[in-house]
Protein backbone atom coordinates (compact mmCIF):
# COMPACT_ATOMS: atom_id res chain seq x y z
CA UNK A 1 0.00 0.00 0.00
CA UNK A 2 1.37 3.36 -0.89
CA UNK A 3 -0.48 6.55 -0.26
CA UNK A 4 -2.17 7.26 3.04
CA UNK A 5 -4.80 5.90 5.38
CA UNK A 6 -6.84 8.11 7.73
CA UNK A 7 -7.14 6.34 11.07
CA UNK A 8 -10.43 6.49 12.98
CA UNK A 9 -9.17 9.08 15.47
CA UNK A 10 -8.08 11.37 12.62
CA UNK A 11 -11.43 10.85 10.88
CA UNK A 12 -13.19 11.95 14.05
CA UNK A 13 -11.04 15.10 14.24
CA UNK A 14 -11.68 15.86 10.55
CA UNK A 15 -15.43 15.65 11.20
CA UNK A 16 -15.02 18.11 14.08
CA UNK A 17 -12.95 20.49 11.94
CA UNK A 18 -15.52 20.38 9.14
CA UNK A 19 -18.46 20.99 11.48
CA UNK A 20 -16.77 23.85 13.32
CA UNK A 21 -15.61 25.53 10.11
CA UNK A 22 -19.03 25.15 8.49
CA UNK A 23 -20.79 26.66 11.50
CA UNK A 24 -18.28 29.52 11.82
CA UNK A 25 -17.50 30.40 8.16
CA UNK A 26 -19.92 28.47 5.97
CA UNK A 27 -20.02 25.29 3.95
CA UNK A 28 -17.82 26.50 1.09
CA UNK A 29 -14.98 27.39 3.47
CA UNK A 30 -15.37 24.09 5.34
CA UNK A 31 -15.11 22.12 2.09
CA UNK A 32 -12.09 24.16 0.96
CA UNK A 33 -10.28 23.62 4.27
CA UNK A 34 -10.96 19.87 4.40
CA UNK A 35 -9.95 19.50 0.76
CA UNK A 36 -6.70 21.30 1.62
CA UNK A 37 -6.03 18.90 4.48
CA UNK A 38 -6.50 15.89 2.20
CA UNK A 39 -4.20 17.46 -0.39
CA UNK A 40 -1.62 17.83 2.37
CA UNK A 41 -2.05 14.14 3.32
CA UNK A 42 -1.31 13.26 -0.31
CA UNK A 43 1.76 15.51 -0.34
CA UNK A 44 3.05 13.91 2.88
CA UNK A 45 2.55 10.40 1.47
CA UNK A 46 4.36 11.40 -1.74
CA UNK A 47 7.22 12.98 0.27
CA UNK A 48 6.50 16.36 -1.33
CA UNK A 49 6.10 18.26 1.91
CA UNK A 50 8.53 18.71 4.83
CA UNK A 51 7.88 17.14 8.21
CA UNK A 52 9.70 16.66 11.46
CA UNK A 53 9.76 13.87 14.05
CA UNK A 54 7.13 14.03 16.77
CA UNK A 55 8.79 15.53 19.88
CA UNK A 56 10.25 12.90 22.23
CA UNK A 57 8.01 13.97 25.12
CA UNK A 58 5.02 12.55 23.21
CA UNK A 59 6.49 9.07 23.71
CA UNK A 60 5.68 7.75 20.22
CA UNK A 61 7.51 7.35 16.95
CA UNK A 62 6.05 9.35 14.12
CA UNK A 63 6.06 12.67 12.36
CA UNK A 64 4.25 16.00 12.39
CA UNK A 65 3.51 18.49 9.67
CA UNK A 66 1.55 21.72 9.75
CA UNK A 67 -1.40 22.78 7.61
CA UNK A 68 -2.58 26.33 8.29
CA UNK A 69 -3.97 26.23 11.87
CA UNK A 70 -3.60 22.45 12.37
CA UNK A 71 -0.88 19.93 13.07
CA UNK A 72 -1.05 16.60 11.22
CA UNK A 73 0.45 13.65 13.12
CA UNK A 74 1.30 10.55 11.14
CA UNK A 75 3.32 7.34 11.05
CA UNK A 76 5.02 5.41 8.29
CA UNK A 77 3.75 1.91 7.60
CA UNK A 78 6.08 -0.95 6.72
CA UNK A 79 4.60 -1.10 3.22
CA UNK A 80 5.61 2.50 2.46
CA UNK A 81 2.23 4.05 3.16
CA UNK A 82 1.38 6.71 5.71
CA UNK A 83 -1.15 6.47 8.53
CA UNK A 84 -2.69 9.80 9.51
CA UNK A 85 -3.04 9.43 13.30
CA UNK A 86 -4.73 12.70 14.20
CA UNK A 87 -5.15 16.35 13.20
CA UNK A 88 -5.05 18.87 16.04
CA UNK A 89 -5.65 22.61 16.14
CA UNK A 90 -2.66 24.72 17.15
CA UNK A 91 -4.47 25.91 20.30
CA UNK A 92 -5.10 22.38 21.60
CA UNK A 93 -2.76 20.94 24.22
CA UNK A 94 -0.86 18.79 21.75
CA UNK A 95 0.59 16.09 24.02
CA UNK A 96 -2.65 15.48 25.91
CA UNK A 97 -4.83 15.36 22.78
CA UNK A 98 -2.33 13.27 20.85
CA UNK A 99 -2.27 10.67 23.62
CA UNK A 100 -6.08 10.61 23.54
CA UNK A 101 -6.04 9.93 19.78
CA UNK A 102 -2.94 7.72 19.38
CA UNK A 103 -3.65 4.03 18.84
CA UNK A 104 -2.39 1.67 21.54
Amino acid sequence: MSGYHVQDSAGYRLDQIYTYTREKWGEAQAETYIRGLFERFEAIAAHRFPWRPIPAEFGVDGYVSRYEKHFIYWKRHGDGGVGIVTVLHERMHQIERFRDDAPD
